[in-house]
């Protein structure tokens, strides 16, 4: 399902409003996630924008939240420092709580990976953790202040440049992050996590997730980021460590169904808003995504309406052929069924009728294939093609097919 954002805002840990962006999936949820940036980053960055849409599309609302004196949120950013991102992580959860549901997932990225292994021993709703390319130390992050460290421990601040943007750093910033023991938080952490790493990230080294994944107790789980780089800015790496998120937390939700997507005792495309053509399938409680190749503008985020005949017609010649066999009690050894779509002239058509061939225009033409394992005998390869054209998807395929089209209003399909 497709994502609707919401702009927010809430307290933070110093009265100062934080800003704030919800997404929310197009129906109810399955569970709702906070996300933490990374140092000096925003609720906007590009990553964080990518994997708050990914989760949502996929049941799992999201709020991304600026810190306080970062991005569109208020506060003074030189007195903040690692704790008070805690205290606002804190500040956030209880929002989610007091007017949606609590997080039951904690996502972070870099420093932000760091706070939210930090503060998950202090919200009892989460059921999982994930970093992405997260420092096993906070005070990792006073490498990014070069000569200006020196200036700060001297002076009590400095402005230091950090991507370009200047930030005044103060000296209570550096001995909070000094004080925090991110380790001992892992090891007690006693929640599944996820570490997503980077082997190229050039701001934070992969060491740290083996510094992590060492200190956490299972269950835990590891997944590289191959060639991505420490912001995940290309819109693939982002979107694969969503997708990797999103399959993890499958099976530490208390339901994977999502509230108000009861099974439907008929199938249901709905409209995701993401490109030209995605919809979300919906056949009793299975779900999956419908869309069209980016050869034709689509997403390729699913199979095409036609892949989907063609899955039909095949699915169902495997299904009828190992019916056969077993009522037959044939040995028969694995199916594979390979179908291929065309639009083909009918004059071409060498399955066709005379009269269809002389009709002219453009006919439907599916290509079977039917693979074997094993030996088969000559004399059971003409009925195995027999018994597959009497597949009903077959029947229905090659018979004259009746469609009736109803059309509600949005306030008769919501009774439906």
């Amino acid at each position: 399902m497709t994502s609707k954002t919401q702009r927010v805002q809430f307290a933070g840990h110093s009265g100062a409003t934080l800003a704030a962006r919800l997404d929310l999936p197009n129906g109810q949820t399955r569970a709702y996630a906070l996300f933490a940036h990374c140092f000096t980053c925003s609720k906007d960055l590009a990553a964080a924008r990518r994997i708050a849409a990914e989760l949502a599309r996929e049941g799992v609302a999201v709020l991304r939240f600026d810190f306080t004196g970062l991005g569109s949120s208020e506060g003074e950013f030189a007195s903040t420092n690692f704790s008070s991102n805690v205290a606002d992580l804190l500040s956030a959860a209880d929002y989610l709580r007091d007017h949606f549901q609590a997080p039951s997932v904690l996502i972070g990225h870099s420093l932000g990976g760091a706070a939210v292994l930090a503060v998950a021993k202090d919200i009892p709703e989460v059921r999982a953790v994930a970093t992405i390319g997260a420092p096993a130390d906070a005070g990792h992050v006073l490498k990014n202040f070069g000569t200006s460290l020196e200036e700060i421990e001297k002076s009590g601040e400095a402005e230091v440049d950090l991507a370009g943007r200047k930030f005044r750093i103060t000296k209570q910033f550096v001995e909070d992050v000094r004080a925090q023991r991110i380790s001992e938080a892992v090891a007690a952490l006693k929640k599944p996590l996820l570490i997503l790493h980077s082997p190229l990230d050039q701001t934070v080294a992969i060491e740290n997730a083996t510094n992590i994944f060492l200190a956490a107790k299972h269950p835990k789980s590891f997944v590289s980021l191959d060639k991505a780089d420490h912001l995940l800015t290309r819109p693939e790496d982002a979107a694969f460590a969503a997708r990797v998120i999103s399959g993890w937390l499958t099976r530490y939700l208390a339901d994977d169904t999502p509230q108000g997507m009861a099974p439907v005792e008929h199938v249901r495309l709905t409209e995701m808003g993401e490109g030209k053509f995605q919809n979300m399938a919906q056949a009793g409680k299975h779900r999956l995504f419908a869309d069209e190749p980016e050869s034709v503008g689509g997403l390729d985020s699913g199979p095409s309406p036609y892949d989907f005949l063609s899955i039909a017609l095949g699915a169902c010649t495997s299904m009828t052929l190992r019916l056969y066999a077993d009522k037959k009690k044939l040995t028969l050894g694995r199916i594979s069924v390979d179908v291929s779509h065309a639009k083909s002239h009918a004059k071409d058509c060498e399955e066709c009728t005379e009269s269809e061939r002389s009709s002219g225009g453009r006919i439907d033409r599916f290509e079977r294939i039917i693979s074997i394992d094993g030996e088969v005998p000559e004399d059971l390869r003409g009925k195995i093609a027999e018994i597959a054209g009497k597949c009903p998807v077959h029947r229905t395929l090659e018979a004259v097919a009746k469609i009736k089209t109803v059309v509600n209003s949005e306030t008769q399909a919501a009774i439906r």
